[in-house]
């Protein structure tokens, strides 16, 4: 057992394999080196060439790291960068003025600037650096906080923009809210925020990157356990399908009898032309009212006798057009988005001719999925 937790220690000390591919790292490094250019020649032209060369300092590097390499993560938005390092700054000088020399003022300096950076919601890690760095090179004035800190921060965010816009990451990356979970999802958002709150440490990610990220790493579970079931090995082949024409009462009993809740809409060569639930009947009907719902059922679908109706009567004058159909040849993970967050509870399945020959309701994806990952689960 002591062996093993040496061996863990050890491993700790190996970074591990990284994930961003050579076009991202190039993206990143050139976005560094043309943003620090842009604000060290604005800062420049604005107030001329400068001996110490202090229109550009040694954190706005760490800055540009985060904000070009990491765009996504929380210590690298607008605010953590421009306030982080100008607080910092400012916490830097005034521990200069106010605190007699020695070795423990620089750390004292940096320690005040992460509090303030929590307490202000602006936790950037050059923000520490800033506030070391006006200590070490015994910064006196106040505007340094101002210029070079906080304009160069600033021009920096502004390369940030239009950089990582320009290459497609998205800059400032908004904290979106968090989206209702699935009904048939393994988490909720409030499952997320509970493990987060036990956690209590700084995260290098947004929540709701980190909530995308683990849905998808459930959505690539799926793919993998059920990327060889195609559907159809799961799809209904005991199909019950009307057409157009079909009248309505002849449907409603259809669906009562088989106790099935859709029924496929097909046209004379067996292609879908749309689907007819239990929700289309119900959507001519006043549901405001539950008395004599029953009776309601009855004359609507009843047929009438005259030669005209107000009245929907056949299938067709009711059905859903815009249906979902899938392939028999293809997988059935494809199916997740459809059931999980598309609404949808029956998907027609048809063959290479598009005509109909089965059916997968949820219940079918269920039992599927259940034979494919219960095991596992």
């Amino acid at each position: 057992m002591r062996l093993e937790s040496l061996t863990n220690f050890a491993r700790a000390w190996i970074p591990g394999p990284s994930t961003v591919n050579a076009r991202e790292r190039l993206r990143a490094t050139g976005g560094a080196a043309a943003g620090l250019l842009f604000t060290a020649l604005i800062c420049l032209w604005m107030l001329g060439p400068s001996p110490s060369g202090s229109w550009l300092i040694a954190p706005l590097g760490a800055s540009a790291v985060l904000v070009f390499a990491q765009p996504a993560s929380p210590l690298a938005q607008p605010w953590p960068v421009i306030g982080g390092n100008t607080l910092s700054a400012l916490v830097g000088v005034a521990c200069v003025h106010w605190l007699p020399g020695g070795p423990w003022v620089g750390a004292l300096a940096t320690a005040l600037a992460i509090a303030l950076m929590f307490a202000l919601r602006c936790l950037h890690p050059p923000g520490g650096a800033m506030a070391l760095l006006t200590v070490l090179t015994h910064t006196l004035p106040f505007r340094f906080a101002l210029f070079p800190a906080m304009l160069s921060s600033a021009l920096l965010v502004l390369a940030g923009v239009l950089y990582n816009s320009a290459t497609g990451r998205r800059y400032p990356h908004v904290q979106l809210a968090p989206k209702p979970s699935a009904a048939d999802s393994r988490f909720s958002s409030a499952d997320i925020d509970a493990v987060l709150a036990r956690y209590n440490q700084v995260l290098d990610i947004s929540r709701d990157d980190l909530e995308s990220l683990i849905r998808q790493t459930e959505i690539q579970s799926w793919h993998r356990r059920l990327g060889t079931v195609r559907c159809a090995e799961v799809m209904s082949r005991e199909l019950v399908a009307v057409e157009f024409g079909t009248p309505l009462q002849e449907a409603w009993s259809l669906m009562h009898t088989r106790h099935i809740k859709a029924l496929p809409v097909v046209d004379r060569t067996r292609r879908v032309a749309g689907i007819i639930t239990q929700a289309d009947f119900f959507r001519h009907i006043d549901l405001r009212h539950h008395e004599g719902l029953g009776g309601r059922v009855r004359a609507f679908i009843r047929a009438t006798r005259t030669v005209t109706s107000s009245k929907p009567e056949v299938v067709g004058q009711i059905m859903t057009r815009q249906v979902r159909v899938m392939s028999e040849d293809r997988a059935l993970a494809e199916l997740v988005p459809l059931f999980s967050e598309g609404g949808h509870h029956h998907i027609p399945i048809i063959d290479a001719e598009r005509r109909l020959i089965g059916m997968i309701t949820q219940s079918d994806f269920v039992r599927a999925l259940y034979r494919a990952v219960g095991p596992e689960a």
